[in-house]
């Protein structure tokens, strides 16, 4: 991929995540962070991300794959690695080879990497998932359903190392009655688990259970990490959700592409695939080089998304092509092949965020940043 400041790039300011990882820390007290590097830091960068939190003092990263945690290790990254999710069993062997961390996300497969590890004459590292009300991975640890004996065996296996505990929570960004009760009741079966391990003479190790919004919403809760994600890089998931505290943080990408033409369109005349958009009156048209192929959604498409020209707000016009859209920039003067448009970040005195794009697709910040693609180069931030 060639690395330029044209057709379409996003800009990260990686030097403002020492300033996010300051208003985290302040929320946290002395709960140290985990930074959460998984799918490409959130299309951030997971590599230069991962460096920017090694120097504020980051020594624990979390990815969701084996081939993300060879990513940071293959780049020189030789701190603690996690692997929150799956890794299959033809590549148990990295972890060990690699030092990597895996976390257990049933007894069944903390027995099978046990097995695994037993063959090998290696020990493993592992934290253990238990599942306070997520019931995605993990043991299940909840009124319903305690299975405490299944964590006491997962730390009883001959050859897994199982050196940390954590849990997730599922709604952390909902101040609601009912979402907060169940929340400060999710760490109370956290709490109540490590408890029981201690009585068993068994030392938890690193406990973990805080996600961004938990982070938000819940200050510092005593354990030894938290796992902030799109916090250090200055977003959370929804703009319009109320938090409990107020941090300042700077959102560290901007996105960008190029005019590649500009025409003017008569009355009648109809802009892009479905003809969706029909000129009602003389219209001068900028295509811009960025599409739903490099993560632009194709879902905000006609429902007036704007975007910055030479500061002014412009909106999309018509279905978002694979490459190229077009915007209205009729308001615009001397618009021309070449000129930036501004997607994400700020232009003159406007500023238009990813939570725009994101309210308009009807998702979170999470997916949007997410899905901007491998073709769009990750530049640094230009002064």
């Amino acid at each position: 991929m060639l690395e330029a400041y044209s057709r379409c790039w996003a800009e990260i300011d990686i030097k403002a995540i020492a300033h996010n990882v300051q208003e985290i820390q302040k929320l946290v007290g002395e709960t140290k962070i985990m930074g959460i590097v998984k799918a490409n830091a959130y299309g951030h960068g997971d590599v230069q991300c991962a460096k920017a939190l090694k120097e504020c003092g980051v020594d624990f990263f979390g990815v969701s794959s084996i081939d993300e945690a060879l990513n940071l290790r293959n780049a020189g990254i030789d701190d603690n690695v996690l692997i929150l999710g799956y890794t299959p069993e033809e590549h148990f062997h990295y972890l060990h080879e690699q030092n990597i961390i895996q976390s257990l996300v049933s007894l069944d497969y903390a027995k099978t990497l046990n097995e695994y590890a037993m063959t090998q004459n290696v020990q493993i590292r592992a934290h253990c998932k238990v599942d306070t009300g997520m019931c995605r991975t993990g043991i299940i640890y909840q009124d319903q359903s305690k299975n405490m004996d299944s964590i006491l065996e997962e730390y009883q296996l001959s050859n897994i190392h199982v050196e940390g505990i954590f849990s997730h929570f599922p709604v952390s960004d909902e101040l609601d009655k009912d979402s907060k009760e169940f929340t400060l009741h999710q760490i109370e079966l956290f709490k109540e688990v490590l408890q029981q391990l201690e009585q068993h003479g068994i030392n938890p190790g690193i406990r973990h259970i805080q996600n961004s919004y938990g982070i938000l919403n819940y200050g510092d809760l005593g354990f030894d990490y938290c796992r902030p994600g799109l916090l250090y890089m200055g977003v959370t998931s929804d703009d319009s959700v109320e938090i409990e505290s107020n941090p300042d943080f700077i959102p560290i990408l901007s996105l960008y592409a190029n005019v590649s033409l500009v025409k003017w369109i008569e009355p009648g005349q109809s802009v892009s695939y479905g003809r969706h958009f029909i000129a009602q009156k003389p219209t001068k048209v900028a295509t811009m080089s960025i599409g739903y192929a490099d993560g632009l959604p194709r879902l905000v498409s006609n429902k007036n998304l704007e975007v910055l020209v030479h500061g002014i707000r412009c909106p999309l016009i018509g279905n978002i092509c694979m490459d190229q859209c077009m915007i209205d920039v009729t308001a615009v003067d001397d618009v021309k092949q070449g000129d930036v448009v501004c997607i994400v970040g700020q232009q003159g005195k406007e500023k238009v965020t990813i939570d725009e794009i994101s309210r308009k697709a009807q998702t979170i910040n999470n997916e949007t940043l997410s899905c901007i693609t491998s073709r769009v180069p990750r530049m640094e931030k230009r002064q």
